[in-house]
């Protein structure tokens, strides 16, 4: 399978990955076009053989840090709110689920990133520790606590949200 086509799959999760990151899905979409760019002009560092996966997800994660070191910089911004945006359905079960799907991203939002990260590999995209480890470029001790923290406080912020 040819480079684009193996980063055209991936793309979905990636974006998911990104929207984890981000927290809004104009920045992640922005997160995810960005990473797109710069593996595209880097496609000839990648090693075909190699997960390209771990790769993008490297790279998307290196650009939301130096997006959020460049907004420290300039100064915080209030993103508008997505649910702002959206057409409200008109079902129950639609109603309660989008209820569900905002305390879990409230309560994500809120994670320190460090934990954010770790939970979106591993509880999310379904990475073992140890390639959690590897794309963050961490111990894997350090993955272990940091999600085992992140869980805790899920589950704290989910239990007030009920």
């Amino acid at each position: 399978m040819r480079f684009e086509e193996e980063l055209v799959e991936l793309l979905p999760r990636l974006r998911r990955f990104a929207r984890g990151l981000a927290g809004h899905a104009a920045d992640a979409d922005d997160l995810c076009q960005a990473a797109i760019e710069r593996a595209l002009k880097s496609q000839g560092q990648w090693q075909p053989g190699t997960r390209l996966d771990s790769w993008m997800y490297r790279i998307t994660r290196n650009l939301w840090i130096d997006e959020r070191r460049a907004a420290g910089r300039r100064g915080a911004h209030a993103p508008i709110d997505d649910s702002v945006t959206q057409i409200a359905g008109d079902g129950a079960a639609e109603v309660e689920a989008g209820t569900l799907r905002g305390d879990v991203g409230g309560a994500m939002a809120r994670l320190p990133d460090e934990q954010r990260e770790v939970v979106m590999l591993v509880l999310v995209e379904g990475y073992a520790y140890r390639e959690a480890a590897d794309i963050l470029e961490v111990p894997i001790g350090t993955v272990t606590s940091r999600l085992a923290r992140g869980r805790e406080t899920l589950m704290h912020l989910l239990g007030e949200a009920a």
